[in-house]
């Protein structure tokens, strides 16, 4: 079915991504704001990224999302790019503008609103711990350090990377005046509480490693969360189920990234049409259908 011409298009483009619920999430955001557009999900061959954005960009596409593995080729593929994008390294939102193209990363902004806003947990003073070292987790240090939060630990399998991130983030932890370290998540007790001499326990424990998706064993300990605290996995669905019983077992408020997804999805449909959609109610539509099977 062709798109009528004065619809203006968007899409998601990935490998795999016949499982994005990005597309009900924007056409939803556009009914909730009368505007009109077309969403689609693209399949793209794992060497065809760039051929597949131009041929999208000429066809009068004006802007996409971009999921994994591409979002380290989109930052890269970009003419123009945010602060966050610069930071993180990678892009999962682009504008394509008078021939230019324009990244910028949500993915952080849309975990900070749904742990503030969806799930009420202030993230001001507060201690976090972000498992992982990867693309999910540098682009949500950014906006965890610009919510003010006390003290960001970032724990990695391989040390190097953690201390690769942190560093680059260090002029932002500063201007906060938020406490960041590198940490190897082997031994992770041990380098808390002694070596370091920090409390080894924190209020927000996030889990942007591939554990979760690898159906690996929750990579910290149970000693990281404090009574109460927020246990954060930003996958969704039976991935993330592993995590989030673990979570409740141990005491703390458990949660999946559905409401991120949502909220860095509202992001990105804010930079593209100038109108922020209700975040909120859309999550809510979106775990109701989820349950009943859709």
């Amino acid at each position: 079915m062709s798109t009528p011409p004065d619809m203006d298009m968007y899409c998601v483009m990935g490998h795999p991504v016949a499982h994005s619920r990005s597309p009900w999430i924007h056409q939803r955001f556009a009914q909730l704001t009368g505007q009109t557009l077309t969403y689609e999900r693209r399949l793209v061959a794992l060497d065809g990224f760039a051929d597949a954005l131009r041929s999208f960009a000429a066809s009068g596409g004006r802007g996409c999302n971009i999921t994994v593995p591409f979002k380290l080729q989109a930052a890269q593929l970009a003419t123009q790019c945010s602060e966050r994008v610069q930071l993180a390294g990678a892009a999962n939102t682009l504008r394509f503008i008078d021939g230019t193209v324009w990244a910028d990363n949500t993915d952080g902004l849309g975990l900070v609103a749904d742990i503030t806003r969806n799930a009420g947990f202030g993230l001001a003073g507060r201690d976090v711990l972000l498992i992982g070292a990867g693309g999910a987790a540098a682009g949500a240090l950014g906006p965890l350090l610009a919510a003010g939060a006390r003290r960001i630990a970032v724990a990695n399998r391989t040390l190097e990377r953690a201390q690769a991130l942190v560093q680059a983030h260090s002029a932002i932890a500063a201007l906060q005046k938020t406490e960041l370290l590198a940490l190897a998540t082997q031994g992770l007790e041990a380098d808390l509480a002694i070596n370091r001499g920090f409390d080894d326990s924190f209020d927000i424990v996030i889990n942007a490693s591939a554990s979760s998706l690898a159906g690996d064993a929750v990579p910290v300990p149970a000693s990281v969360l404090r009574a109460g605290s927020l246990a954060y996995d930003m996958m969704y669905g039976p991935a993330a189920q592993g995590f989030l019983d673990w979570a409740s077992a141990h005491g703390a408020q458990a949660r999946d990234g559905l409401g991120m997804l949502v909220e860095q999805a509202a992001e990105a449909f804010a930079l593209w049409r100038g109108v922020r959609p209700p975040g909120a109610q859309v999550l809510a539509e979106l775990r109701a259908l989820m349950a009943a099977g859709g």
